[in-house]
């Protein structure tokens, strides 16, 4: 076989294989051997030859193919045809069998034998590690999306090429064994074991799965009698009790709603110790981060738990849409995604309403307008080029803009109507592959609405509007525009679904805008110098755009909001869209600050936890903007978010809300932060005796990160203490929640030499992989240039270790952005532009546009008159 860079055939240059040749069945059998970290591999595929061709080209990487090995025989025929050459394209991930005469028109079956390495790179069929005493061991673990089935077997590694598996494995006898069905027969020999598995549904290559290791499991069953296992790895198979009674719950909500049953007789969950992502819905076979997963009393906080509940109702809508329907390509992406999370959503709501995670789902749409408001977005439905680029569109676009544009829609056409349509859309594509406008189609036969006019504004095109409104006599004037962090003028136009309340939420009323300009009738009587009275575009936040009030119309509401006339969502939207146009430069500075007084009587915690981030978000733009007035405004802030601090207190009241428990996490963090004496010295009080006693009730986990931030502050080369306390408590624990915590942590010291202490340990064993962004993230506003350099002096060994994972390789680059001068973004740019890879393009693009929007904010900030005895007036008590 031929390894070279340089020949394609067929599909040099294009990201599409050809379709002269289609799989049907997949017959694979794989052998991994745990401790050398390889596989052996024997594959024969049933296919049907559509053309006439002489070359078969499927995809193939990091793989080698036995020589001799490859073989093609018709259906019915005794000849077998043996390729005349054999080529590993390596760039194109591509194998070409060419053969010496075209090859008959019909069905065949193509076979082969190869051989892999179980990676550490936490893609294709790779190695996670483990420790049983002081024996550290591996497991065989795949992770197929998007495109590294290849990696793992040769393959049609494109969700189009859907095909049916029988999966046999070879493993040690002692191991679990699990794949995407059943098992249907077991065979031992010796110390080993051959597991045959039933046959799988039609499906894509990318949620292909399979899993080696030593695992404990809890058993459930639905009411539909589907059987759910969580595994683990030993000794921790009761943390998985949490998201077992979620997912048998989750998944006959799921057949009701999409009126379509469950296809597999099972479902497994797998809490995997090393992986790249949260999770993947590998079709029968779910695997998770354990932070994703697993869920312990004790030292678990609340917002674990919902992460739990969130991602596994995430990855189990996928068994429908993504699984059962499927992309075409990956330009529909979104299609798996946005719908996962908008419906993941939906199911956490039915089964923990007192989360109201609907005001919750508020903070998505917010990361969704923070990527959306860059120059260097890009649309929702995006072309793919290379296969290396997919890795970089796995962001808040396909996840949280397709899941807000899909909210938005079934506002718009009302729930009921929403359902049917999308039930209707699953029955029609069950086991096939379909595009954006198939689901457009069904919604609006179901609706008799204009779907695929409304819709193709938000998925062909970047950004998002900004509606700028004023009042004038009994009508509203509108204008939209694109929204651009950059302040620059944008060019996009949408059709929108606009929502308004006048007064009173009894007033609701809707329409369609289109245009760049719109006048709405007013009916109710408006004085916005009245009381109560108000005008609120965008009610209850479930449009994907910002609004900008006239003078009068956004004072009204400042009044709304301290009088309590607004419900949480529409407070949490009035809060985001100030805050937004103060970064865009489109509204002063004081503006903002004006409108935060006005959440002084704060109880929701949605809405408080939003205003803690807009807090962080001034606090650190100030520091930058005006040295002087830094300690002022933390002074302000912590004034701001001292009464609801006291309202949750320190210690949780016996049947207090998860809500509750979360924001007291938050409140406590962002005064630690803010650098509240009381509350630091509290927190460190609390942190001592926690050290002297793991079972303390003093710091539940909750308070953990404000009490290790806390520790953290006060650390330094001299008094490395409270690190090495820290570090104690990191090495001691195995829940990796409670090691995420205390690494995202590790490194906030204003220290340089402690700051570098702690990104060095990225590059030791004790962090995982998956876990080394934590402490990077954790850079405090003050150690941000230690951190920079490190980043550059590092950069060849993170991009040889985790350069072929885009996904997270992304996540140090981001870590750039704190800055806010014109001469960092240059020379972030220059250094990526000298040093950056392919799979990170785009993600150093947007990086360096939000530096440069910090730098003319900053800019916009000193030009402010009177600034600093604004700030000082109001951060007295």
């Amino acid at each position: 076989m031929r390894d070279n860079d340089e020949s394609g055939g067929a599909v040099k240059g294009s990201p599409r294989l050809p379709t002269s040749v289609l799989p049907r069945h997949y017959n694979l059998r794989l052998k991994p051997d745990l401790q050398a970290c390889v596989f052996d591999g024997d594959l024969s595929v049933d296919v049907e030859v559509v053309e006439g061709v002489d070359e078969i080209i499927i995809n193939a990487a990091d793989l080698k193919v036995r020589d001799g090995s490859v073989s093609f025989r018709p259906t019915g025929s005794s000849q077998v045809l043996k390729p005349a050459t054999l080529d590993l394209v390596t760039d194109h991930e591509i194998l070409v069998m060419k053969f010496k005469e075209a090859l008959p028109v019909g069905q065949g079956t193509l076979s082969m034998s190869f051989e892999g390495t179980l990676n550490d790179q936490m893609k294709g069929f790779y190695r996670s590690s483990y420790s049983v005493g002081d024996e550290k061991r591996n497991m065989a673990v795949t992770q197929f999306e998007p495109a590294d089935a290849r990696r793992c077997f040769p393959s049609w590694d494109e969700p189009s090429f859907k095909a049916t598996f029988k999966i046999v494995i070879e493993a040690p006898a002692d191991r679990v064994v699990l794949s995407n069905m059943p098992v249907e027969n077991e065979k031992m020999s010796g110390d080993s074991k051959v597991v045959e598995f039933q046959v799988t549904p039609i499906m894509s290559t990318y949620l292909v799965a399979v899993v080696v290791g030593e695992l404990s499991y809890l058993e459930g069953t639905t009411r539909d009698g589907t059987s759910v296992r969580v595994y683990t790895l030993p000794g921790k198979a009761e943390l998985g009790k949490f998201a077992l009674g979620v997912a048998v719950e989750t998944l006959p909500f799921y057949t009701e709603y999409f009126e379509t049953p469950y296809p597999l007789p099972k479902m497994d969950m797998v809490a995997i110790p090393d992986f790249a992502a949260g999770a993947m819905e590998n079709y029968g076979l779910v695997t998770y981060r354990e932070t994703a997963l697993l869920f312990d009393e004790k030292h678990s906080a609340a917002a674990n738990k919902q992460r739990v509940a969130v991602v596994v109702t995430h990855e189990l809508a996928h068994q429908w849409f993504g699984n059962l329907v499927t992309m075409e390509w990956w330009t529909h992406l979104w299609l798996n995604e946005g719908f996962a999370t908008w419906v993941s959503y939906l199911a956490a709501d039915y089964l923990f309403p007192e989360w109201k995670v609907w005001t919750q789902f508020n903070e998505l749409t917010v990361d969704a307008y923070r990527l959306d408001g860059l120059v260097e977005s890009h649309p929702i439905e995006v072309e793919v080029g290379h296969v290396r680029e997919i890795d970089e569109i796995f962001d808040a676009i396909s996840y949280k803009k397709g899941a807000s544009i899909i909210r938005m829609l079934q506002t718009y056409l009302c729930a009921k109507t929403f359902q049917k349509g999308l039930a209707s859309y699953i029955k029609k594509f069950a086991y096939r592959n379909a595009a954006t406008e198939d689901l457009w189609d069904s919604l609006s036969s179901e609706s008799g609405q204009p779907v695929k006019e409304l819709m193709n504004s938000w998925t062909k095109q970047k950004g998002y509007p900004v509606l700028a409104v004023k009042l004038v006599g009994d009508a509203l004037e509108l204008h939209q525009s694109q929204f651009l962090s950059t302040g620059q003028p944008g060019f996009g136009e949408w059709v929108i679904p606009l929502t308004l309340c006048c007064n009173s939420y009894d007033s609701y009323k809707t329409s369609l805008v289109r245009g760049t300009s719109a006048r709405i009738p007013i009916s109710h009587e408006v004085d916005t110098k009245s009381k109560g009275k108000w005008i609120k575009l965008n009610v209850g936040q479930t449009g994907f755009y910002r609004v900008q009030y006239d003078d009068h119309l956004a004072a009204s509401l400042r009044s709304a909001i301290s009088g309590g006339y607004l419900q949480p969502d529409d407070r949490f939207g009035v809060l985001d869209d100030i805050y937004a146009l103060c970064k865009a430069c489109r509204e002063p500075m004081r503006v903002l600050l004006s409108l935060m007084e006005a959440y002084s009587a704060e109880a929701d915690p949605a809405v408080l936890g939003h205003l803690i981030t807009v807090s962080r978000g001034v606090s650190w733009i100030l520091a930058d903007a005006i040295p002087a007035v830094a300690e002022d405004t933390k002074g302000f802030l912590s004034r701001l978010l001292l009464a609801p601090a006291k309202n949750v207190g320190w210690d949780a009241v016996p049947g207090e809300s998860d809500l509750v428990s979360m924001l007291r996490g938050d409140l406590m963090l962002a005064l630690v932060l803010f650098g509240h004496e009381p509350t630091v010295i509290e927190a460190k009080e609390r942190f001592y005796e926690f050290l002297k006693d793991r079972n303390t009730s003093r710091l539940p986990a909750d308070i953990r990160k404000a009490a290790y931030s806390a520790v953290m502050r006060s650390v330094t080369a001299a008094d490395k203490s409270g690190y090495d306390a820290l570090l104690q408590i990191y090495r001691e624990t195995d829940l990796g929640q409670e090691r995420t915590r205390i690494l995202s942590c590790l490194a906030a010291s204003s220290d340089t030499e402690v700051v570098r202490e702690a990104l060095n340990l990225i590059l030791t064993d004790e962090v995982r992989n998956q876990d080394a962004f934590f402490v990077l993230g954790g850079v405090r506003r003050e150690g941000r240039e230690t951190a920079w350099s490190w980043l550059k002096e590092n950069w060849s060994l993170l991009r040889s270790r985790w350069g072929d994972s885009g996904f997270l390789i992304s996540r140090f680059v981001t870590t750039t952005t704190s800055f806010s001068s014109q001469e960092k973004a240059d020379e972030i740019e220059e250094f990526f532009r000298q040093h950056g890879m392919l799979a990170i393009e785009r993600t150093v693009s947007q990086c360096v546009e939000r530096v440069r929007i910090n730098a003319r904010w900053v800019e916009f900030i000193r030009e402010e008159e009177g600034f600093k005895e604004l700030i000082s007036e109001l951060a007295l008590p």
